[in-house]
C-alpha cells in the first residue's frame, strides 16, 4: 500500500503557521510528501527545506490574485499539490499548513487504509476535528466550526478540492467516506493576538470582493492592533495531549488568554438549543456535511 501526503504554503513565517510541524506530523504514515510552495514575501522556502527528510517533493507556485474571492485560489493550489502526487499512490493524505496530526491516530488511519482499499465505494476518510483558539488550553465547541472534514481520500484525478479547500468532490457531487476514530488538530486560531490580527485583516482578501476589502480592512485596523479572542460563542477546555511535535511551540505561548467556558455568546436561541443538542446526545441537527457518510 503507497500513500501519498500533499499540502501547499505560501507565508508560513509571515503569519505564524506551524508547517513543519504540520508536514512532519504526517511523514511518519506517507510515502511521500508533496510540498506545492507558493510565491512567498518572507522564508518559507527556507523553512520547508530545513526539514530533513528524502519524502518531501517541492513545487513551486505562483498565487492567482484574481481568484482570491471566496478563498478560491486555496482550491487551486491544493489540486496544483495533489495533480502531482505518484501515479501509484493508493490514498492521499491531505492536510494543511495549521493542521496537525497526532501520533497516537497513525495506527487507526493506517488501519482504515488498509481495511477499505479494496472497498471502490469507499472515496475518502472523515476525521474528527479540534479547533483550538486563543491559546493551546482551549478549543471552539460552537456551532461556527466543522466539526468534520475529509482528509485522506483516494488517488482519483476525478477527485478536485471544493470551494476553499475546506473539502473535496468528485465530478461536482460529494464523495462517500468512512469516519474513522481520528483527530485533525487545527491551530489556525492559535497565535500572539497581534500577529492574529494582522492575519484576519490580509486574509480577508481571500474572502471579500477586491472593491469592498480596502474599506472592510481600513474598519478593522481602527479597532485594534490585537484580535479580540473574546469574541467567541462557546469553548471548553481542552484535557489532551497535543501532539510530540508541538512541544516546543505549546511552550512558547507568550500571551495570556483566559477563556470563560461558562460564558455563551450564541446568536440566538436556536443555536442554543442546537448546542445543548450535541453536548447533551451527541447529535449535530442540520449541521453542512460536503461528504455522504457510508
Amino acid at each position: 500500500m503507497k500513500i501519498s501526503g500533499f499540502t501547499f504554503v505560501k507565508n508560513a513565517v509571515k503569519y505564524g503557521y506551524p508547517v513543519v510541524e504540520s508536514i512532519q506530523s504526517v511523514l511518519p504514515i506517507v510515502d511521500e510528501m508533496i510540498v506545492c510552495l507558493g510565491d512567498s514575501e518572507d522564508e518559507t522556502d527556507k523553512l520547508i527545506t530545513s526539514i530533513d527528510s528524502d519524502k518531501i517533493k517541492i513545487i513551486h507556485s505562483v498565487w492567482d490574485n484574481n481568484l482570491r474571492e471566496g478563498g478560491k485560489v486555496l482550491a487551486v493550489e491544493t489540486n496544483k499539490a495533489m495533480d502531482v502526487t505518484s501515479a501509484d499512490s493508493d490514498w492521499l493524505f491531505y492536510i494543511q499548513a495549521d493542521e496537525v496530526l497526532h501520533e497516537q491516530y497513525h495506527a487507526t488511519i493506517l488501519a482504515a487504509m488498509k481495511k477499505y482499499k479494496e472497498d471502490e465505494r469507499v472515496e475518502g476518510l472523515l476525521f474528527n476535528y479540534h479547533h483550538f483558539y486563543g491559546s493551546y488550553k482551549f478549543i471552539g465547541d460552537g456551532r461556527s466550526w466543522y466539526s468534520k472534514e475529509i482528509r485522506v481520500i483516494r488517488n482519483d484525478k476525478k477527485i478536485r478540492s471544493y470551494l476553499d479547500a475546506q473539502g473535496f468532490r468528485k465530478d461536482g457531487r460529494k464523495l462517500k467516506v468512512k469516519l474513522i476514530d481520528a483527530y485533525i488538530y487545527h491551530y489556525g486560531w492559535v497565535r500572539n493576538p497581534v500577529e492574529m490580527q494582522k492575519k484576519y485583516t490580509d486574509f480577508g482578501k481571500l474572502w471579500h470582493a477586491e472593491e469592498g476589502y480596502e474599506k472592510w480592512a481600513e474598519e478593522e485596523k481602527k479597532k485594534s492592533v490585537e484580535f479580540d479572542y473574546s469574541k467567541i460563542d462557546s469553548l471548553t477546555v481542552f484535557t489532551g495531549t497535543h501532539p510530540a511535535v508541538m512541544k516546543q511551540l505549546v511552550e512558547k505561548e507568550d500571551w495570556k488568554f483566559e477563556g470563560d467556558t461558562k460564558k455563551k455568546n450564541f446568536k440566538n436561541t436556536k443555536h442554543r438549543i442546537l448546542y445543548f443538542i450535541w453536548q447533551n446526545f451527541g447529535w449535530r441537527p442540520f449541521e453542512y456535511s460536503n461528504y455522504i457518510k457510508i
